[in-house]
């Protein structure tokens, strides 16, 4: 270590000062003003001199270790997957490092690491009113739900905080005071508290997550419908069961959402389906229906699968009724091509009858005029001194026989190809045209609306019916799939630089 010079090495003046130059302290000569010493690590005591540490002296901070590293690029990396703000990207990393360096996060494995990075990004969304959900935070860093959840308990203690609740009961809670239904804005009659309200609500949309209602939905509609059905079935009255959605939103000061009139007639489709179900009662109607919510609500999870299972019962009852009528249509069908077929026979035979006379008639006329041009052409071919036996026969007709007689045209098969309706093909031709495809949710009882209101695209199906992948590729059809001017161009030196090769190849063998 460097102690302090006590005279100038320049003029040997004992003149030394100390001369603090912003934050670094130097040793400076009074006459010739030359810098004695710079930036030496010593303490300037009354008695002397003593030697200072480096840990104690540096103000440089510890390189970070490598997973700190990656665990802030991670929390980054996730800030820019969620559009976050700079504002919350910022208060995530100073919670990662914070905890990172706890006693509780210092040695624990690379998935609960990973997961302290999901639970700083969701403190800092919560801290910051953005609605970030725990299930997507585990989605994201691609760890147990369960595990995020307890790492996330553990970083509320660690880190002394206390993030506010996010669930659809508090959202709820929260919407339901929105609407002004207290005995002071309305008369008795038509009066809820805001806790009731929720309550049924929350009820209501749990109902309406099972039958998959709230799948992919906008929640604001969701909510309406579901306090606009709990207000009528907390006091089913003919005053409350007469309000509509409309009437409602302006009894409670609300501005009315469009798409919450769907919701509720959805929600109401789904309670009727359920209290059909129930022993007690005949079947739940629309307008009824709010007399039975509480029950349903109560036996919901018995009647979802009770509706379930008698939904699948009336589905291969369907089923076995149509296989049953398409067999008796089938049969039916056959016994009028067999009376068509017989009907077909019999005129054929009087056809052939009539067919048979005019063909004697014929070859008696060919025969005459048969044995006329026999006599020309023996005739030509003496005069010209041509022997019979070198001249070719003439070509035969398609359908002449030695004898003289054509045979008949063979029969055309178009109406078998092409499904006739008296043929065997037709039949399942016209059945498949009866019976459109439908897709599955709409024949499932409670389905994601992307699968209930799904458009199916129809396709010719007789198109495809010859291909079966294994047919041959022309060449022409391969110059066909060249579009570009360069792929030609390639292809054709490729081409020529094959043919100089096997060229090549050929030489040197015949050497």
């Amino acid at each position: 270590m460097l102690r302090a010079a006590r005279s100038c090495p320049q003029c040997g003046s004992s003149s030394v000062v100390q001369d603090d130059l912003y934050a670094e302290s130097q040793l400076v000569c009074q006459d010739c003003g030359s810098v004695v010493s710079e930036g030496l690590l010593v303490t300037d005591t009354g008695a002397g001199t003593e030697d200072v540490r480096y840990s104690h002296s540096t103000a440089q901070s510890k390189v970070p270790c490598r997973n700190l590293i990656k665990g802030l690029q991670r929390v980054r990396a996730l800030c820019r997957i969620l559009r976050l703000s700079y504002d919350v990207e910022e208060l995530a990393e100073v919670y990662f490092r914070q905890a990172y360096t706890h006693a509780s996060f210092i040695h624990v494995t690379l998935a609960k690491k990973e997961a302290l990075v999901g639970c700083c990004v969701l403190v800092s969304c919560r801290l910051r009113n953005w609605p970030l959900a725990l299930g997507t935070i585990s989605g994201l860093v691609e760890t147990d739900p369960a595990l995020v959840g307890g790492v996330f308990k553990q970083l509320e203690k660690v880190l002394d905080v206390e993030v506010p609740k996010s669930s659809i009961t508090y959202v709820l809670e929260a919407h339901s005071r929105e609407y002004k239904l207290s005995s002071a804005h309305v008369p008795e009659e038509l009066a809820e508290t805001s806790a009731d309200l929720a309550k049924r609500a929350v009820a209501l949309v749990e109902l309406a997550t099972d039958s998959w209602i709230v799948t992919g939905r906008h929640p604001v509609p969701i909510m309406m419908a579901a306090i606009f059905l709990s207000w009528q079935s907390l006091r089913p009255t003919k005053t409350r069961l007469r309000y509509s959605l409309n009437k409602f939103c302006r009894l409670s000061h609300m501005p009315l959402n469009k798409t919450a009139a769907q919701r509720v007639g959805e929600m109401r489709e789904v309670l009727c389906r359920l209290g059909q179900e129930i022993p007690w009662l005949s079947g739940g109607a629309p307008d009824d229906v709010a007399l039975h919510v509480e029950d349903i609500l109560q036996h919901r999870h018995a009647l979802l699968r009770e509706a379930l299972r008698t939904h699948e019962v009336s589905q291969r009852a369907e089923e076995e009724e149509s296989q049953g009528a398409e067999e008796e249509e089938g049969g039916s069908r056959g016994t009028e091509g067999e009376s068509r077929g017989t009907e077909g026979e019999s005129r054929g035979t009087e056809g052939e009858s009539r067919g048979t006379e005019g063909e004697s008639r014929g070859t008696e006329g060919e025969s005459l005029g048969a044995q006329e041009d026999r006599r020309g052409t023996q005739e030509e071919i003496q005069g010209n001194g041509i022997q019979p036996s070198t001249v070719d026969p003439p070509p035969r007709a398609p359908g002449h026989q030695p004898d003289g007689t054509d045979s008949p045209p063979e029969p055309c098969t178009l109406k078998a190809v092409n499904g006739d309706p008296e043929e065997g093909g037709g039949e399942t031709q016209g059945t498949q045209e009866q019976r459109p495809a439908v897709h599955w949710g709409k024949r499932a009882m409670f389905a994601p609306p992307c699968a209930r209101h799904a458009k199916v695209c129809r396709t010719d199906a007789s198109r495809w019916a010859e291909v079966n992948g294994d047919e041959e590729i022309s060449d022409s059809e391969i110059d066909s799939y060249i579009r570009r001017p360069q792929e030609v161009r390639d292809y054709l030196q490729t081409q020529q630089q094959l043919l100089a090769a096997t060229e090549d190849q050929e030489c040197s063998g015949k050497k």
